[in-house]
């Protein structure tokens, strides 16, 4: 089952109004609420509760969506990973790392 995205999505690949481009394809759950967001911003402006970093002790848990096939990859793989997806291969938006942390403690 695809888990739901919540945030302002623009369409099926989690791509928001916020990030856009072919690579913007990953959702992040957010250990605050246990929900994926495209952005930190999305959660932001949506969510109606400050944002919690995903704790370190969490990494080995499934919090990363890929948008292009729906896989959920562990916060490890994520991050260790080649910037793509194990699974499809699709290039993530290396800018993400930019933002890290919004997302990971």
């Amino acid at each position: 089952m695809k888990p739901i995205i919540f945030g302002k999505t623009i369409d099926q690949k989690t791509r928001c109004v916020h990030y856009h481009s072919d690579l913007d394809i990953v959702a992040i759950k957010f250990a605050c609420c246990e929900r994926y967001y495209p952005c930190y911003q999305c959660h932001e402006e949506t969510a109606g509760h400050q944002a919690v970093p995903w704790p370190r002790s969490r990494f080995h848990e499934k919090a990363i969506l890929c948008g292009n096939c729906q896989t959920e990859l562990t916060v490890h793989e994520y991050l260790n990973g080649e910037a793509r997806c194990p699974e499809c291969r699709h290039p993530f938006n290396p800018g993400c790392k930019k933002h890290y942390h919004f997302y990971f403690e």
